[in-house]
């Protein structure tokens, strides 16, 4: 592939699931990625080995998406490790689900501060190093297309908000050549959301396909939003759902 030989790129949320796909395809594309973890260590550095297998520099940091100076720092990091940075990627997230009337401040604090602000902070860190032609891509949720399931309102609202900060960067950096998208995972088979899961029958049976994704397929629409074909499209919310928001 090779389509972003030479390039930097960024995943926060890197130990596993789609962002480990993301971080190993980038790889595979050209790219040397830094990727953030918070506990999984060993999964992080799992993950890194992938990436130097596909012959690429690779580097985990420890870093709290909840806290702005460490969001910041892995922005400030990745460039004083790699010499620049080209691709961003904002995938790490927390899934608070429950009625509304149980669900307590701090757990509101947290998701928003993780999938809102996180996002927020990076992209404004990233904005001053980013070269031009650089790419900003948000994992959102279909849960912002389509609510199908009591309990999601928090969540759904933290992805929702990641809509209009994507339009407002796209239209912000546009001039300088950098694209910001968002994507939007459906069913995925991931530890979070398992296709063996206790409501995966349900969940098949709502998406036209009829099956969950691989991380792997969530990667490879990141994989060509951060590569030259895609110079094109921004501001875009990608449903990549099987057809769940339909």
């Amino acid at each position: 592939m090779n389509r972003i030989e030479g390039k930097v790129a960024l995943v926060t949320g890197g130990s596993r699931g789609i962002g480990a796909a993301v971080a190993v395809r980038l790889a595979r594309e050209g790219a040397d990625v830094v990727l953030t973890y918070l506990h999984d260590k060993e999964n992080a550095a799992a993950v890194v080995g992938r990436v130097e297998a596909e012959g690429r520099r690779g580097l985990a940091l420890r870093a709290d998406s909840a806290d702005v100076d460490a969001v910041t720092g892995a922005v400030e990091e990745t460039v004083a490790a790699f010499g620049g940075l080209d691709v961003l990627v904002n995938n790490a997230g927390v899934f608070a689900v429950g009625p509304v009337e149980d669900l307590r401040p701090e757990e509101f604090d947290r998701t928003m501060a993780v999938n809102v602000r996180a996002p927020y902070v990076a992209a404004r860190a990233a904005a001053r190093h980013l070269r031009d032609g650089g790419r900003i891509i948000s994992i959102g949720s279909n849960m912002a297309e389509r609510v199908v399931f009591p309990g999601f309102s928090l969540y759904s609202m933290s992805k929702t908000a990641l809509v209009g900060l994507t339009k407002g960067l796209a239209r912000e950096l546009g001039p300088r050549g950098i694209t910001v998208n968002l994507v939007h995972p459906g069913p995925t088979d991931t530890d979070a959301n398992p296709a063996d899961g206790p409501n995966a029958d349900v969940v098949r049976g709502l998406t036209p396909v009829g099956r969950y994704a691989a991380p792997d397929d969530i990667a490879a629409t990141v994989g060509w939003l951060a590569g030259p074909e895609s110079w094109f499209t921004t501001g875009a919310a990608l449903s990549v759902d099987g057809g769940f928001s339909v």
